[in-house]
């Protein structure tokens, strides 16, 4: 079995699992669920729990050798080798408001790169799919990025939220402000992965991440890569999965993204 046949067979297997964990979080959503506080004023519920335990659990069967970071496990199993980067329940903050901007992210990597990628966002009906070498769709079209080739005329989403310093939040603010000055239209979301396979669909422009993390992302870089868009940091080196600060476009307007964020 070539490597691409084996992903695109992984990706069949990923794909069932979050979907499984997708319907486990729309059946508890609305209902009284018990919240705990995290980081700041960030939150997790028992549907992160419940949905992070059926999927720890699918990994688990799927490919046994394989390490796990997990949003709320943290991580566990061998280094070295194949990894799963997940998070089960991305945007528990709108979850819990009963909001629909959430999502599962399943990222499966080797040789720390990701080969097999699924973004399952139920509520807005959208299922991003990625094999390395074969695959990268959004709800079956393949995924490709807006033609937008001005800031002034781009949608971007930037990322403000609850885990957030003071210092944090007033620069994310700036970053609101600069874009609300050049572009046509700035969103708040906070749901990682949805929003960058929301940029790899052209339905947004760009993304601005300012505290970025793996767990939210790493299922979806490669596909905005393969859809034609850019991914880089503030300095507009190549993001990997271990920067903090991640800014996605479609590409053509990066330059222009970067010069409006300059110095922040």
């Amino acid at each position: 079995m070539t490597d691409r046949t084996r992903y695109e067979a992984l990706l069949e297997s990923t794909e069932a699992i979050a979907a499984r964990a997708a319907q486990t979080l729309c059946s508890m959503q609305g209902r009284a669920l018990d919240v705990s506080r995290k980081e700041l004023r960030d939150v997790v519920t028992a549907a992160d729990l419940a949905s992070e335990r059926l999927v720890l659990e699918g990994l688990r069967a799927l490919t046994p050798g394989a390490a796990i970071l997990s949003e709320e496990a943290g991580a566990s199993g061998p280094a070295g080798g194949p990894r799963w980067i997940v998070d089960p329940l991305d945007g528990t903050v709108n979850y819990a408001a009963a909001l629909p901007w959430f999502s599962v992210t399943l990222a499966y990597q080797e040789e720390d790169r990701t080969r097999v990628g699924v973004v399952h966002a139920p509520m807005v009906g959208i299922i991003a799919r990625f094999a390395e070498g074969g695959i990268a769709t959004v709800n079956g079209r393949d995924a490709r990025v807006s033609t937008c080739s001005s800031l002034s005329n781009a949608v971007v989403s930037v990322i403000l939220t609850s885990h957030f310093t003071d210092a944090e939040c007033a620069r994310a603010a700036e970053a609101v402000r600069r874009l609300g000055m050049s572009a046509r239209g700035v969103r708040i979301i906070v749901s990682g992965g949805l929003e960058m396979t929301l940029v790899a669909d052209g339905q947004l422009d760009a993304y601005v991440s300012l505290k970025a993390d793996a767990v939210s992302h790493a299922a979806a870089m490669p596909l905005v890569r393969a859809a034609g868009g850019r991914i880089t940091g503030l300095d507009g080196r190549d993001s990997t999965d271990d920067d903090l600060e991640r800014v996605t476009s479609n590409g053509i307007l990066h330059d222009e993204l970067l010069a409006c964020l300059e110095g922040l």
